[in-house]
């Protein structure tokens, strides 16, 4: 029984840690000039990078200088998860089903509806019925792969731009509509000229400008309000919102993705119940990701498993073993394994993006 693990570079958008200094990762020999944010008054990266990355400070300060960006902004935050919150505590006791999923679309549209920073949050919430009703997590878990697309157009002018060409001459096919779309980004089905079929996940519009927006209201936000929540629960929670802005940042850059993608297939290269996808370097940059198109099964549903003559059980021991090998054997590890990134193989598992 194989179990296929993915990683940040599908829609599902996951991530991985690094490896530790002096790890050896393949080099980028694709690399090609970095990508300008589509806003001009974007707060500028780190001289020397041309990857963008996450300064809190340059961020807020930079957000403060275009109040009608943070007033705009913060208006909508404030009123969309007020009136959400608002509406579970007088709602979220009830025991009429009917309604209980009427809130968890609820939950999803206001988290779609506020974009990636959001969407992200509720992921993470979907895997953890420790937290989260169980009635709401089938709804929350259309937030791994299952969110509206952002138009085709523009999805095929980040092509050209960062191919170099447009995806009529770089595949022999290339769809109209995207398999699966996520918080980053969203996935197609292509098909090359030797006639593999690959994933190709293009990014989201903008995400740099959109992603240090909210993060910087976030941060304030959750700072302000932490010496006010219970049981000290908002120790440290600016150093917590930061990691997460690092790591949203790491994983819009798809020339990191490539290389923990292929880092990782490295470690697992002689454990064969593990598959990571092969990446296409010729045909990925800081925006696009192309690897090998895998055929599974999402890990969701018991019944679909067996449908397929999977045995969850052995999946699951799959999963234990290989998760153990990368925190105590590797000190490399998957950090986002949900059910939109992992999938069964009859007899393998698979591993998808690599963040």
């Amino acid at each position: 029984m194989t179990f296929a693990a993915a990683s940040a570079y599908t829609a599902s958008g996951a991530s991985a840690s690094r490896p530790a200094p002096g790890a050896p990762l393949r080099s980028r020999n694709e690399v090609g000039p970095g990508v300008e944010p589509d806003f001009e008054d974007l707060p500028q990266d780190r001289p020397g990078d041309d990857a963008p990355t996450y300064d809190p400070q340059a961020d807020l300060r930079w957000l403060l200088l275009r109040p009608w960006i943070l007033i705009s902004r913060l208006i909508v935050v404030l009123w969309q998860l007020g009136t959400l919150a608002l509406v579970l505590v007088s709602q979220s006791r009830s025991q009429d089903s009917r309604l209980q999923k009427r809130l968890a679309r609820r939950i999803l549209t206001t988290l779609t509806g506020l974009g990636p920073c959001f969407i992200k949050v509720g992921q993470a919430l979907s895997t953890r019925p420790d937290l989260v009703r169980r009635d709401w997590l089938e709804e929350l878990s259309r937030l791994q792969d299952d969110l509206p697309p952002f138009d085709h157009a523009i999805a095929l002018k980040v092509i050209e731009e960062e191919l170099g060409a447009p995806a009529a001459s770089l595949f022999e096919e290339f769809p109209d509509y995207p398999m699966a779309a996520a918080s980053l980004g969203q996935v197609y089905k292509a098909r090359l000229a030797d006639g593999r079929f690959v994933a190709v996940k293009v990014q989201r519009p903008n995400l740099p400008f959109l992603l240090r927006r909210d993060l910087a209201i976030i941060r304030a936000l959750g700072v302000i309000g932490a010496p006010f929540l219970p049981l000290n629960l908002g120790f440290g929670l600016g150093d917590i919102i930061d990691e997460f802005g690092r790591s949203l940042f790491a994983e819009i850059d798809y020339y990191k993705e490539a290389d923990n993608a292929e880092y990782f297939a490295q470690l697992f290269a002689h454990h064969p119940e593990v598959t990571v996808p092969r990446v296409e370097r010729s045909l990925s940059r800081r925006r696009v990701l192309t690897t090998q198109w895998i055929n599974g099964v999402k890990l969701q549903s018991r019944r679909e498993l067996e449908a397929h003559h999977l045995d969850p059980a052995a999946l699951i021991r799959t999963g234990v073993v290989a998760g153990l090998r990368q925190l105590l054997e590797f000190g490399y590890f998957h950090a986002d394994p949900h059910p939109g990134n992992l999938f069964a193989l009859s007899g393998r598992t698979v591993s998808q993006p690599h963040g």
